[in-house]
């Protein structure tokens, strides 16, 4: 690093970037630490451990999710009599497959992946790029102020231009980001401004027109209410340019701000630390992420237009990452690369986020079907999505009917042999946690206490969220209006 940057570096350092979030008592973490290190890594690798070639580790825990479901059919067996008994042979056999052998396999397969995980080093360039921040947002006065805030404290040695893209709000969103640019001290690498889209197009819209309009060749989006680590934006454009060179994306590490908020947000806080950041772990770790989110995610020009740019629909996120996989570039996933969002705080606005994620997963299949039939180790997760519809669908109709019955002394179809995937689902979340508690040790973060928020997540969230898929996806194959719904 020569003496410029250095003296920029100084210049820039502020240790005070997650002190509004601890005043507000916000997030899942809370700083303890901080250090502008521009040469970092991800995990060192272990000279004690032997080198196992990717496709060796995708082979293994294919293997070891096989052995997990074999066993779970032998030990089904009596359920599967006494279930086919009182219904129906065939019917037995496909409520058990999407209770219990999908799940075991998709479970186990998750297991062994990050067990053998070894993320390589994520190295520093002598050279940092450009990079055009894209701000999506649509009536986000209460929170525009805060996003451009933690903008504005990245430490980043590259120029770095900020457009806000105002999709048409109704509030006073261009007023409070005007104020906040022009109040804020922002880097002498940095420039800011608003582009102010007077009429509502959607999402899609707004980022292809700020596409248009930036000046460098690295493309990172994120909403208009999420609030990015310092080290942020450094390192996911470090993953990116680690990452093997037919990496057109890669998706940043979303967690959750506003927990403390109810107990609805308190089960999202582990959905997002426990669930989808494990896997998009898995699937980073065999070239796949399968969503590069919009809410933090960075791209390469040249997929970008390649792809088209993104897809006007409600899951243009999911749709433009298939897209880009279809063209067999890689997408990876920078779990160090933290962004902070807030997530819906009613049922309502939940609903209507999971909905739209649902109907989202429809539109990509529609789009990119041909995914199913690469060869690619990635094209498991694809099939794995393929799933999704049927076991949400007997969870909500079977599964859900089968509790309440099993209230009144039908075991039927929830009994004890539904135990038997406890073991498996405690070593899962201990497993996770691990891991994810390592990452945000190393970045000076702390988990917060958060157990009443856990047993619910692990207990009872799916009675919420699976119903709300399902909704999606009649919504989406009905073909009913589409909106973004949440504000």
């Amino acid at each position: 690093m020569d003496t410029q940057q250095e003296n920029w570096l100084a210049a820039t350092r502020d240790d005070s970037l997650f002190d509004l979030v601890e005043k507000d008592e916000d997030g899942l973490f809370c700083q303890i630490d901080d250090e502008d290190l521009i040469v970092s890594s991800d995990e060192t690798p272990d000279s004690r451990h032997r080198y196992i070639s990717l496709g060796t580790k995708f082979g293994l825990a294919c293997a070891i999710a096989i052995a997990w479901t074999g066993f779970s059919v032998w030990l089904s067996f009596p359920w599967l009599e006494e279930l086919a008994n009182v219904t129906s042979f065939w019917f037995a056999v496909i409520v058990i497959t999407f209770i219990a052998y999908v799940p075991g396999f998709m479970n186990a397969f998750l297991l062994s992946t990050l067990a053998m995980d070894r993320k390589p080093r994520r190295i520093a360039p002598t050279f940092y790029p450009g990079t055009t921040i894209l701000v999506a947002a649509y009536n986000e006065e209460a929170a525009i102020h805060d996003t451009l805030v933690s903008l504005s404290r990245q430490v980043y040695p590259g120029p770095v231009e900020i457009l806000v893209l105002n999709d048409g709000s109704t509030d006073r969103t261009v007023e409070f980001a005007n104020k906040a640019i022009a109040d804020l001290t922002f880097p002498g690498n940095v420039t800011a401004r608003v582009l102010d889209f007077g009429v509502n197009r959607g999402k899609s819209a707004a980022l292809n027109d700020g596409f248009k309009q930036a000046r460098y060749d690295l493309i990172l989006t994120i909403d208009g209410d999420s609030w990015v680590k310092k080290d942020g934006l450094r390192k996911i454009v470090e993953r990116l340019l680690t990452d093997p060179p037919n990496t057109a994306a890669v998706a940043g590490a979303v967690m959750v701000r506003n927990s403390r908020e109810n107990f609805l947000c308190r089960a999202q806080e582990w959905d997002y630390f426990h669930g989808i950041a494990s896997v998009k772990r898995m699937q980073g770790m065999y070239n796949g992420t399968l969503v590069a989110q919009g809410a933090f995610s960075i791209y390469r020009r040249s997929a970008l237009q390649e792809a088209g740019g993104w897809p006007e629909c409600v899951g243009e996120d999911i749709v433009l990452s298939w897209a880009i996989l279809k063209m067999g570039h890689r997408i990876g996933y920078a779990d160090d690369a933290l962004a902070f969002t807030n997530v819906p705080s009613t049922l309502r606005q939940f609903s209507l986020q999971r909905k739209r994620w649902s109907r989202g997963l429809m539109e990509a299949f529609r789009a990119h079907w041909r995914l199913l039939f690469q060869r690619r180790m990635s094209t498991l997760f694809i099939w794995w999505n393929v799933c999704f519809l049927p076991l949400d669908l007997i969870y909500t109709f079977v599964f859900i009917p089968g509790l309440i019955a099993a209230c009144f002394g039908y075991f039927y179809i929830a009994g004890p042999l539904t135990v038997a995937v406890l073991p498996l689902t405690i070593l899962w979340n201990a497993i996770i946690f691990r891991i994810q508690s390592g990452v945000y040790q190393r970045e000076g973060l702390i988990v917060r206490r958060n157990l009443r928020g856990f047993f619910f997540y692990a207990l009872g969230y799916s009675l919420l969220m699976q119903p709300v898929c399902v909704w999606g996806y009649c919504s989406e194959l009905l073909g009913l209006r589409k909106s973004w719904g949440t504000k």
